[in-house]
């Protein structure tokens, strides 16, 4: 009985879990590109600059965070599996972990800009775009190949 729930269950955790991730990682891309444009081109105070912050608290109260805690929920619930994690899983937590850290970084340089008080360049955050791809690099090898 019990296995066939879980028989039943998996596929649709798994795409849950898919879906999540998808959405996350688009805000994860998306967010350090509007810091670009918000460090570079908007004064502070100014109407752009205040278009951006909403912008910016949307993406990421509405989209990214609820992505991520749904990431979360429904990857915790495929690892309860039996038998769905083998030794590749460690290395595709810790860059999970890792991806989140970089989902708190972005909140306060959100706040940052809310306050008017960013202090990082625009080239800072082209730099930091780069976080979430390499770090979905390594998940989606673990995830696929399993080289452990």
């Amino acid at each position: 009985m019990f296995q066939d729930l879980l028989g039943i269950a998996y596929p649709w955790l798994k795409a849950a879990h898919l879906i999540a991730v998808i959405s996350w990682m688009a805000g994860l891309f998306y967010l350090p590109r509007l810091f670009v444009h918000h460090a570079e081109r908007a004064r502070p105070g100014s109407e752009m600059s205040e278009t951006f912050k909403m912008m910016e608290m949307k993406l990421y109260s509405v989209i990214m965070t609820p992505a991520m805690i749904a990431t979360w929920v429904f990857g915790l619930s495929l690892a309860a599996i039996p038998g769905v994690i083998g030794w590749w899983f460690l290395p595709k937590f810790i860059a999970v972990i890792a991806m989140s850290g970089f989902h708190g970084w972005l909140n306060k340089r959100r706040k940052d800009f809310l306050a008017d008080a960013n202090t990082k360049s625009g080239r800072t955050y082209r730099y930091a775009n780069e976080i979430p791809t390499l770090l979905m690099v390594v998940i989606v090898v673990m995830v696929i190949v399993k080289p452990f």
